[in-house]
């Protein structure tokens, strides 16, 4: 293996993490933003949905831009504009300024997001063996940072504003120093669009690969919704319903969150060995046996199990589905990558409201009856990436 693709894959770890980080510095200083600006959770919920459509927005714009001008130059360009933009919830003092910042905010992690997996695709490429789902383990590892980060800048007096001003300064470098590392891809023409590329491809493959994204999108959308309900609902749901104590509620989502990282660090070894079809049947299997356990279980200790093998279940299944949209079609790989990720990025924001809807019909653990059926879809549906090249990157020269 050369150097070049070792220091690409460290440098797609990096960014996965800061990508994390920033994120994640965001949502450990939601409580005292909230407070600065005088709002209810209610007025907070709505404007939190600015900032999914400002990261749909930006998926969709940086996913082409990606395929134009090469990740190594839209990546470190997204993080930096990320890193800068980090500051801006932390300033405002009324409504209508904050959500004017995490739309813009939004827009950056978006672009960031989408841009970093369209370069994981590459390196994977490049690799010839799966390499993806250890990417977003990192990400993951990057929220854990932001938590700890987060409780260093409060103890120290802080303010939210200084405390992500400082974060987002470390970002900037971060990425401006980890640029040079990343793979020097051949990107589009500027006249060329990459949907166009698929436009003269003969009809049936046209009509085969978009479909095939689609069928992708679909399936991340049922698998972000779950992991979304997960993180909202997994903590309340052992308070409500099973009367837990609230310090004890809080290791459910924990318990999911663990067990999902683990299983990301894992999971690149099991792909290789049974093929990605078979991480996304069982492990959608897998989730939805722990989402029955969670659901039908009226004790705490079989409830932690239940959300244990939910997060294992999940955590190979994105991952498997950003890389089969990225392979698909390496011409158009930020745009493929774009759609899925931006559908499940909206899976993801409705997962938490579908099941608050389902609450005012029936109980909270009967409500956990729709995840169930997302896996078991998936599940069935796994099929899609049985056939084609998109799974089976041929080796770089040199990288075995």
């Amino acid at each position: 293996m050369n150097d070049s693709l070792r220091g690409a894959r460290i440098a797609t770890f990096v960014y996965f993490s800061l990508c994390g980080t920033l994120m994640g510095t965001w949502v450990v200083n939601i409580p005292a933003v909230e407070e600065r600006v005088g709002i209810t959770h209610a007025t907070l919920g709505g404007l939190l949905v600015l900032l999914g459509l400002g990261a749909f927005i930006g998926m969709q714009v940086a996913g082409r831009l990606t395929d134009r001008l090469g990740a190594r130059v839209v990546v470190p360009a997204t993080a930096v504009l990320c890193g800068a933009a980090l500051v801006l919830p932390g300033l405002p003092r009324d409504p209508w300024t904050l959500g004017g910042a995490l739309l813009v905010f939004g827009f950056c992690n978006g672009c960031l997001d989408v841009s970093m997996n369209a370069h994981a695709v590459h390196v994977e490429k490049a690799y010839g063996r799966p390499v993806m789902s250890a990417f977003h383990a990192t990400f993951s590892v990057g929220g854990v940072l932001a938590a700890l980060v987060g409780a260093a800048t409060a103890s120290a007096g802080l303010s939210p504003a200084a405390g992500m001003a400082a974060m987002g300064v470390l970002g900037i470098v971060i990425a401006l120093v980890s640029a040079r590392a990343l793979l020097p891809a051949t990107p589009t023409t500027a006249d060329a669009d990459p949907a166009e590329e698929v436009e003269h491809a003969p009809s049936a493959d046209r009509r085969g690969i978009r479909g095939r994204i689609w069928i992708l999108a679909a399936l991340a959308l049922m698998v972000m919704l779950c992991e979304g309900a997960a993180n909202d609902w997994s903590a309340l749901h052992l308070k409500d319903v099973l009367g837990a104590p609230a310090s004890v509620a809080a290791f459910a989502y924990g318990t999911f969150a663990a067990t999902m990282t683990i299983g990301r660090l894992l999971a690149d070894r099991l792909v290789t060995r049974f093929g990605s079809m078979a991480i996304l049947r069982y492990g959608a299997t897998t989730a939805a046996v722990g989402i029955t356990i969670v659901t039908v279980s009226p004790w705490i200790w079989t409830a932690f199990a239940g959300w244990a093998l939910f997060g294992l279940g999940l955590s190979g299944c994105v991952p498997q589905l950003f890389s089969a949209a990225g392979h698909a079609d390496p011409s158009a790989a930020g745009a493929n990558v774009s759609r899925v990720a931006g559908l499940g990025y909206v899976g993801m924001l409705a997962g938490p409201a579908a099941i608050g809807w389902l609450t005012h019909l029936v109980a909270l653990n009967h409500a956990f009856v729709l995840l169930i059926l997302l896996c078991a879809i998936t599940a069935v549906a796994a099929g899609i990436l049985r056939t084609g090249s998109d799974r089976t990157p041929e080796p770089a020269h040199g990288t075995r």
